[in-house]
């Protein structure tokens, strides 16, 4: 079995550095637009349903009918999640700015998609087909004001499993992920996406997650996170 569908059965979560995770992608499909699809996150649009806590975030959403070698774009439509998986933003129906057609229609992310689909398929009913939901985050901080990737806590997404891939981080410190178990809240692991490509699996069934805030290390320069999340739920 895969090394890292293995860690996902053990522990319920695995870590992939950047190099690696690169790899596996380059070994299963194309990359040739990933420098427009990086740049892609210099065009997201705010986040209306933030009050306070967590109002740094911007984002776009895209949904998407994936199996093992097959990735269609679905009609877009309102982002929702059960109060108890978001006690923050649960129980709305949630509309973000959709993906753009350029990167909605990337060779990269559909190498990404598929890529979440091989690795998940062994742990999933025969011939599995998800409906992943796609989200594009920046998370910014500034002087005297940090940015919280996860305003709603420790959680899960209400899915069966999550991949967040990290893009770019432009002068931050912190944004440590931690992964606990879905039952006694124990702590399982912690690690920090820091590089591009740094990637984090977890099986949403059995685990929560949550990450720390990001503080800019020089405040007068721009300073922020782009994570890629993909949301696999069984249909």
């Amino acid at each position: 079995m895969d090394t890292v569908t293995e860690r996902l059965r053990e522990r319920g979560f695995a870590f992939l550095r950047g190099e690696t995770m690169r790899r596996r992608l380059e070994a299963l499909g194309p990359l040739a637009d990933w420098e427009a699809f990086a740049e892609s996150w210099d065009d997201l649009g705010p986040d209306p349903y933030l009050a306070v806590v967590g109002r740094q975030r911007s984002r776009r959403h895209g949904v998407f009918h994936v199996a093992p070698g097959e990735v269609r774009r679905a009609p877009d439509r309102p982002h929702y999640q059960e109060r108890d998986h978001n006690p923050l933003q649960g129980g709305i129906q949630r509309a973000f700015e959709p993906l753009a057609p350029h990167v909605a229609e990337s060779v990269s992310l559909r190498t990404v998609l598929l890529e979440g689909a091989r690795t998940f398929a062994p742990l999933s009913p025969p011939s599995p087909r998800w409906e992943v939901e796609t989200h594009q985050f920046r998370i910014e901080a500034s002087r005297g004001r940090a940015g919280s990737p996860t305003p709603e806590g420790m959680h899960r997404d209400g899915v069966d499993h999550v991949l967040v891939l990290m893009i770019r981080r432009v002068n931050i410190r912190k944004g440590t992920t931690s992964i606990h178990d879905a039952g006694d809240r124990r702590r399982l692991g912690a690690f920090t996406l820091a590089q591009p490509f740094d990637a984090a699996w977890v099986d949403d069934r059995r685990a929560l997650h949550a990450v720390t805030a990001v503080e800019a290390v020089d405040p007068s320069r721009p300073a922020f996170r782009d994570v890629l999340v993909a949301t696999y739920a069984l249909r």
